[in-house]
């Protein structure tokens, strides 16, 4: 049985940015290999990058708003053989820097470790201009880029340590605002390795990142009507979980998906992809709607554009009659 938090659905469960484990993440694996090396576009508080700035000031390197020249001096200090983290807010890099990613890092197989901070709609307030939505669809087209969305703060600095061990490049993403902490330090993680959380027969939600917690509380609230509803944590999105995701759809006959991300190319339609070559059921697809975001609280944003628990508890209704 995986070990999670035993707080789930109770309201004091505590909190943190997934953000945080990034920089905690750092500060460990930074300690056992002196070849990391940290890159920030002027952003190294938001970014969580702050204390290792002091710590390790002749490992850090600050690129002021240029994310691009950032993406390309990763590549050549990877190349020389450090290993380098490059943080920015999402939508700048690898939104901005994309083209410097695909070509001097993924083509040349850099082990550049790239690291999406403030994605989602959760990011509220700062609006759809800075709410990254794209970015797993824009990455994981990529080849040689491997692809984790981690689910809480505890995964993200798993993540985090994983990529400093791991040849080859990475894109990781990590949010804004305080998220419950769905994991222990127990639970396991294996990159390419789903895991379910919650065992059920009815219905399989897979999803990833913080808005898993969504589907969580909507399996408790879908055993109250009597239903018996799998969450499955696929945090890799590349390379995906053939075997679990496989799984979990023959098991239950039928799938929703959920993500903070836009429903198209995403982590939904990877499960889809999956699916459709292995075990064709019945999905319905839980994110973001084809649209841009807008300024607000962040729980009102995800309850707004079809994020919530409500919204969780009627797409796996609506899978559960097309099954039938």
């Amino acid at each position: 049985m995986i070990k999670l938090n035993p707080k789930i659905g109770q309201k004091d469960i505590e909190q943190a940015p997934t953000r945080n484990g990034y920089g905690e993440g750092l500060l460990e694996a930074a300690a056992k290999d002196e070849r990391i090396v940290v890159l920030t576009a002027d952003l190294a508080e938001s970014t969580r990058v702050l204390e290792f700035s002091k710590k390790y000031p002749q490992r850090f390197v600050e690129c002021g708003v240029a994310e691009q020249n950032m993406m390309g001096l990763a590549a050549g200090l990877a190349l020389y053989g450090k290993i380098p983290f490059v943080a920015s807010y999402a939508v700048f890099s690898p939104g901005r820097s994309w083209d410097q990613l695909r070509v001097s890092v993924c083509y040349s197989q850099a082990n550049v470790k790239v690291a999406g901070a403030h994605t989602g709609i959760s990011v509220g307030p700062d609006g759809a201009t800075h709410q990254a939505l794209e970015d797993i669809a824009i990455t994981r087209v990529l080849p040689n880029l491997a692809v984790v969305v981690p689910c809480d703060a505890l995964e993200a600095k798993k993540t985090t340590l994983w990529a400093a061990q791991f040849q080859g490049p990475v894109y990781f993403r990590f949010g804004r605002e305080k998220t419950p902490i769905m994991t222990t330090n127990e639970t396991p993680f294996e990159v390419g390795k789903s895991y379910v959380m919650r065992e059920g027969k009815d219905v399989a939600i897979i999803g990833s990142g913080p808005v898993l917690y969504n589907g969580l509380l909507a399996a408790i609230e879908l055993e109250k009507q009597g239903l018996s509803v799998m969450v499955v944590n696929n945090h890799t999105i590349k390379p995906i979980d053939v075997e679990g995701i496989t799984a979990a759809a023959k098991k239950c006959g039928a799938v929703v998906t959920l993500e903070e991300h836009q429903t198209m190319a995403g982590c939904g339609s990877a499960v889809c992809e999956v699916l459709a070559q292995h075990c064709p059921v019945p999905v319905e697809m839980v994110g973001m709607p084809n649209t841009f975001g807008e300024s607000g609280k962040p729980d009102e944003l995800l309850e707004k554009y079809g994020m919530g628990q409500d919204a969780v508890v009627a797409a796996a209704l609506k899978v559960l009659k097309r099954k039938n």
